[in-house]
Formats: C-alpha cells, sequence, structure tokens
C-alpha cells in the first residue's frame, strides 16, 4: 500500500496543503511546532477518521474556521483509490462526511480501506506502560484486517457505555437490579465474542512478534506474547483457551460481581480491563525486564503490527514515525531502518535529518510555520 497523494484543508496549521508523495521513505523535518506532526496526524485521520492526539475533532480545525477535509489518494492491491473526510459546522451542529472512492461511506466501512502504522514516543511505553496502551494496539492491529471487530467493539462500548450509567443510576438512587438484565446478556455476547477474535488472532500476534524481536537482538532472547483477562482490582481471572471462554464464563463472572459493579458504578470486568502478557525468556518484561529490553520489546510490537496486516492481506500498510528516531538509540534506530527500507512506504518527522540515512529513494521536506519545501537529497 503507498500514498500518492494527501491533501488538507483548514487542518491545524495548514490552510491549503496539497502534497504528492512519490517516495518510499518521506522525511519532515523541521524545528518544533512548525507542522511535521500535523502532516502524520492528517494521514492518520484519512486512514481511521480521528486523531492520535486529541478525542476533540474540532481541535483539528485551523483557528477561525468551521470546515475542514483531508483527502489522501492512495494505491493498494486493488487500484488506486481516494478516501475524503470533512468536518463542519452546520447550523451550529458539528457534521463529519466520509467518502470513498467518491461515495458516503460509513466508520466501519471507512475503517481498513487505508491501512496504516503509527509509532510515537508513547508507544515505547507499550511494554511498561498502563494495560489501555496495550489493549489499543491490539484492538487497531485486529480491525484494520477484521471489519467485524470494529464493529463488535463499536457495539460493546456502547453497551458498556449504558451499563455503567445504569450501574451509577443503581448506586446513587436504587431501584431494581432487572433493569440491569437486557444490557447484561448484550455485553454478555459482544464480551465473548470480542475475546474469541483476540485469541483467534493472538497466535498470530505472538508468532510473529517472537520472529521480529529475535531477528533485531540477534536470536539471543526470545519473547512470548499471552492474554489475560482481568477484573478492574488485577485480579486475574482466567488464563485460559478461547474455547474455554465463552458466554458462561462472562455470565457467571458478572453475576458474581454485580453487587460490587453497582458499588463502585461501573463494570469490573471484561475486554476493557483486559492485557497482554509479555514475557522475554520466561519472565515478565514489564517487571524485570532493562530499559533497553523494553524498548526492543515495543519496537517488536509496532513491528510485528506492520507484519500482521501484511499477512492478512498481502502488502504491508503505510508506516508514520513520529519523532520516534530522537527517542531510539543508535542501534534500535538501524534495526528499525533496516525492516522498512524497500518494503513499507514510511513518513518520518524529525528535527535532524541527519538520523535518516539514505534508504531506498528518500524524499526531504523541509517544514516551516506550515509550509512545506521539498529540498534535493545531499543539500
Amino acid at each position: 500500500m503507498r500514498i500518492k497523494e494527501l491533501y488538507a484543508v483548514n487542518f491545524r496549521n495548514y490552510e491549503n496543503c496539497q502534497l504528492a508523495l512519490p517516495a518510499m521513505i518521506n522525511v519532515f523535518y523541521g524545528a518544533n511546532a512548525q507542522g511535521k506532526t500535523n502532516l502524520l496526524e492528517a494521514i492518520f485521520y484519512g486512514a481511521f477518521g480521528m486523531s492520535h492526539r486529541t478525542n476533540q475533532e474540532e481541535d483539528l480545525l485551523k483557528l477561525g474556521n468551521d470546515a475542514m477535509a483531508v483527502g489522501v489518494v492512495y494505491e493498494s492491491f486493488s487500484g488506486n483509490h481516494e478516501v475524503k473526510l470533512k468536518k463542519y459546522k452546520q447550523q451550529e451542529r458539528w457534521k463529519k462526511e466520509i467518502l470513498l472512492d467518491g461515495a458516503k461511506v460509513r466508520p466501519k466501512e471507512h475503517y481498513g480501506a487505508l491501512n496504516a502504522v503509527m509509532f510515537s514516543p508513547e508507544d515505547l511505553q507499550l511494554v511498561k506502560g498502563e494495560p489501555a496502551l496495550r489493549r489499543r494496539f491490539f484492538d487497531m492491529q485486529i480491525s484494520q484486517t477484521d471489519p467485524v471487530y470494529y464493529d463488535l467493539l463499536v457495539k460493546y462500548n456502547r453497551v458498556l457505555l449504558q451499563r455503567n450509567r445504569l450501574l451509577k443510576d443503581l448506586r446513587d438512587n436504587g431501584g431494581n437490579v432487572a433493569v440491569l438484565q437486557p444490557w447484561n446478556e448484550e455485553f454478555i455476547r459482544l464480551a465473548a465474542a470480542i475475546t474469541a477474535k483476540r485469541m483467534g488472532a493472538l497466535g498470530n500476534l505472538e508468532a510473529i512478534a517472537t520472529e521480529v524481536y529475535a531477528s533485531i537482538t540477534e536470536h539471543k532472547e526470545q519473547l512470548t506474547v499471552g492474554y489475560e483477562l482481568k477484573a478492574n482490582n488485577g485480579e486475574l481471572l482466567y488464563p485460559g483457551t478461547a474455547a474455554e471462554i465463552g458466554e458462561a464464563f462472562y455470565r457467571s463472572h458478572l453475576a458474581e460481581r454485580q453487587r460490587i459493579d453497582i458499588l463502585r458504578g461501573n463494570t469490573g470486568i471484561g475486554p476493557h480491563r483486559d492485557d497482554l502478557r509479555l514475557l522475554l525468556n520466561g519472565v515478565s518484561l514489564r517487571s524485570f525486564g532493562s530499559q533497553g529490553q523494553q524498548r526492543s520489546g515495543a519496537l517488536a510490537l509496532k513491528l510485528s503490527q506492520l507484519e500482521y496486516v501484511h499477512r492478512q492481506i498481502g502488502e504491508y500498510p503505510v508506516l508514520l514515525l513520529d519523532d520516534v528516531m530522537s527517542e531510539l538509540d543508535n542501534n534500535r534506530r538501524a534495526q528499525l531502518l533496516r525492516f522498512i527500507d524497500g518494503r513499507v512506504q514510511t513518513f518520518i518527522t524529525v528535527n535532524d535529518r541527519e538520523l535518516i540515512p539514505p534508504l531506498a529513494g528518500n524524499a526531504y521536506y523541509f517544514i516551516a510555520n506550515g509550509k512545506i519545501s521539498e529540498v534535493e537529497d545531499g543539500q
């Protein structure tokens, strides 16, 4: 998969940006706060319909404007395509349109059309950070190649939100707990389906991550990836297999925890609580790994995301590297560049262009105050 053109109107600090991107390695460099990351954010927005930096889409609009648009022209195994997103205010209400090859589509039809993987400094916390980081990583990996999974997540989050509202209402105002029953049943169905999908994808993720970690550490250590079903108190509920975790499991545990869920006003079990277990030579990478080992683990997970998508759909997604090169030491930076060279179309933001050596036809773009200037290699 390759992006051929990016355009953005009233997006962040870009009033009207139109950029042809024929190269495999595209380097955006310049001082801080000039608009480098905004270009990657525009690509991410084109791929996922959301920002990787904010939950408020209105923040993406250039100051003083009430409408914006982002478009990406790209090539995949199925031919040339264009995705366009518009966000605008109409009669004091925000509207959003997504168009794929000129036709309006829903978010679930858009998600996975343009495949992309983002790697930012926050992702270096994948190993030692909160479980939410690892869940988001895993969810995005599966969703890009499985539209059914994306739809399950959307429905699950809606049901979870409504169930939590009812739990808070029962805690604060009392009432008949029977109001939970229809939401419990839908929660159980969706939680079991999501967990089964995650377990099904886990084998592929572990095989790829183990292979990638071995390749970037010269086979000195073995990384393994498991799945943990957890409660909100950190209790490990069941380290079982996909066949053993189904609706009966969630029905039993939900019934056992209903009283405490009401007291706390939230749902204490479910896919929104679970975690990936990362072991290095059989011991916890998070608890016992060195900083270097943890960073190699995070790098292996992100590279495995690329390879996972490739093996599922037959082509690599585009890779967005947002200010991550300066966070990696020379060895890991070389490992990353070696992996992508000639294989994955990549968009990189850096302050110092010298961090990126000549690869398979680099293109360099100097960014200053929202203005883009292509620079000849060597200048």
